[in-house]
């Protein structure tokens, strides 16, 4: 359910990349091991401009630099309240939960390796989360990416509903 208004064109943007995981997998041939790298990569500006891409080759670099090109395509734009989110949210993907909680100023970030690398590209800096289910990486990251792109704030749910702000 990709939300149009939600993309950002990545031109212009200061982004930074984090690889969170690369998996090996191997297939055996007749002469051998046939090794093959996939990578999960996370973009962000740091100031609410976040993507997430995922990218495979025989090597390392080519499949980084995949993951990075498929992350720029998938930029989306997260609403933040000053250093956190804007309410609780919780969002899976395929048998990964993550819970995301708003956190006072100076709490930083209370997460795992791939969840906290998604939470920094995209500028939060104040965040509790948990995991629940599976703890798989790739499936977290892909979790708290869905959680961080459909939070709202007040005022667009307010809109939404076509109620007066009192």
């Amino acid at each position: 359910m990709r939300r149009e208004m939600d993309t950002v064109d990545p031109e212009g943007l200061d982004l930074t990349d984090n690889v969170v995981k690369i998996n090996r997998s191997a297939k055996v041939m007749k002469g051998g091991r046939r090794f093959g790298f996939s990578a999960l990569v996370v973009v962000g500006d740091g100031r609410g401009v976040v993507g997430l891409g995922f990218g495979k080759a025989r090597e390392v670099p080519p499949a980084v630099e995949k993951g990075v090109t498929d992350a720029k395509k998938h930029l989306v734009r997260v609403r933040l309240r000053g250093t956190t989110i804007p309410h609780a949210v919780t969002s899976g993907y395929r048998s990964s939960t993550v819970k995301l909680i708003p956190a006072a100023p100076g709490t930083g970030i209370v997460a795992g390796a791939a969840v906290r690398a998604v939470l920094e590209a995209a500028g939060v800096r104040d965040v509790l989360s948990k995991a629940l289910g599976s703890k798989n990486p790739v499936n977290l990251a892909k979790a708290t990416f869905e959680g961080l792109r459909s939070m709202r704030t007040r005022r667009e749910v307010i809109e939404r509903r076509g109620v007066e702000i009192s």
